[in-house]
């Protein structure tokens, strides 16, 4: 059995504690499998990087962006980061969670489902499924 990674779990912990409002409201929405009994966690280490949220079953990460993320280069070598290691990525606006929540919760639940397949690139929304391996 591998080992806890005690400098990750605490930079976790110490992100678990600064959650702005939207991620606080979709949080609220997600923990304790409010959602269609999908598990989720908060600020899940994926290689160097910390998703806002994941679910390990369906290998779905949801970040809550800000205006600060448009156009990021840095968030686009860490989507492909995490699609690499196995996991989609799905990127919601912070001001969609506040004003549009059961919209931003119907897309996820489109997510988990795999209703949400493909790469879409929207101006509310990103979606980009894991590198799938070729067998």
């Amino acid at each position: 059995m591998r080992g806890r990674n005690e400098p990750k779990v605490t930079k976790a912990r110490e992100l678990r504690q600064v959650e702005n409002d939207a991620e606080e409201r979709l949080w609220h929405e997600l923990r304790g499998r409010r959602l269609n009994g999908h598990k989720f966690v908060r600020q899940l280490p994926i290689g160097p990087y910390f998703a806002d949220f994941a679910c390990r079953k369906a290998n779905l990460v949801v970040e809550v962006d800000g205006s600060q993320h448009a156009g990021r280069s840095r968030d686009r070598y860490r989507d492909e980061t995490m699609n690499g290691n196995g996991w989609s990525v799905l990127r919601v606006w912070h001001a969609d969670v506040l004003t549009s929540l059961s919209s931003v919760l119907d897309t996820i639940v489109a997510a988990l489902d795999g209703r949400l397949d493909r790469k879409m690139i929207g101006f509310d929304a990103k979606f980009l499924p894991a590198a799938r391996s070729e067998q």
